[in-house]
């Protein structure tokens, strides 16, 4: 596990409350009644600031609003468009509605949009298998293929774990081709890492993230200060951006 994985596993809403509340448990029995309280007053108080659907239409909201989405024929046109691997809330169309199989929109679609408004005539898809022996990119690129993209317009980067990993093991392909100006696929929630290493990496990219996930339902009733399930779930990628940010920052790759 990564120090990266630890501290956004250590600090996900869920884990740390019940971790905080064992602590203060502990304390509780020594007699040290006063901490103890604390301790699980403030365990408490972050599970419910990431049950409330305001803190992640703030806190989320806030990271996809920095590179706006926009529709294919408004961006410029690249020498290659760059898929990312991964799938933020299953591609739902909004965190806070249930998933509905055909209004989901992958980034692969977002991809495939871009390529049918010739806004570039590769397309990169980048990213290992998590799971299984089939990597993400591959998944990827069987996915353009079914929506008529051609074989030979694809480039499969299979060897990246993380974004960091997909930076710099997509350069290299990029390099091969003499590319060095791109779109940037991912989710809107996951662009600005996204962006901060390819530029670190010296590509010179645009941000063409798939539509943003965090915002208002328009279901009537909905409530910014109801504590929600799904808010609560959704904390965790959220958060796992912000502490993405903090580390790669430590460690030089944004």
């Amino acid at each position: 596990m990564t120090f990266s994985s630890f501290l956004t596993n250590l600090v996900i809403p869920l884990n740390l409350c019940i971790a905080l509340l064992v602590v203060a448990a502990i304390l509780f029995i020594v007699r040290q009644r006063k901490t103890a309280f604390f301790i699980a007053t403030a365990g408490l108080s972050w599970a419910l600031f990431w049950s409330l659907p305001a803190s992640s239409l703030w806190a989320g909201g806030r990271l996809e609003q920095l590179y706006p989405h926009k529709p294919p024929v408004s961006l410029p046109t690249a020498q290659a468009i760059v898929v990312l691997g991964g799938s933020t809330a299953n591609n739902r169309l909004n965190w806070f509605e249930p998933y509905n199989s055909e209004t989901a929109t992958s980034r692969v679609d977002t991809a495939a949009s871009l390529y049918k408004a010739h806004r570039a005539p590769v397309i990169v898809v980048s990213g290992a298998a998590l799971e299984g022996r089939i990597s993400e990119a591959q998944m990827m690129a069987n996915a353009l293929k079914q929506q008529d993209i051609p074989s030979e317009a694809v480039v499969i980067e299979n060897r990246s774990f993380t974004t960091y990993e997909n930076a710099l093991y997509t350069m290299e392909e990029l390099k091969k081709r003499y590319i060095d100006h791109v779109l940037i696929v991912t989710s809107a929630l996951h662009m600005p890492r996204a962006m901060a290493v390819f530029k670190k990496q010296g590509v010179t990219a645009i941000a063409a993230p798939s539509a943003p996930q965090i915002v208002v339902p328009s279901e009537p009733g909905f409530s910014f200060w109801q504590p929600n399930m799904r808010a609560l779930d959704a904390s965790r990628s959220i958060i796992k951006e912000y502490v993405g940010l903090l580390v790669y920052w430590i460690r030089g790759w944004i």
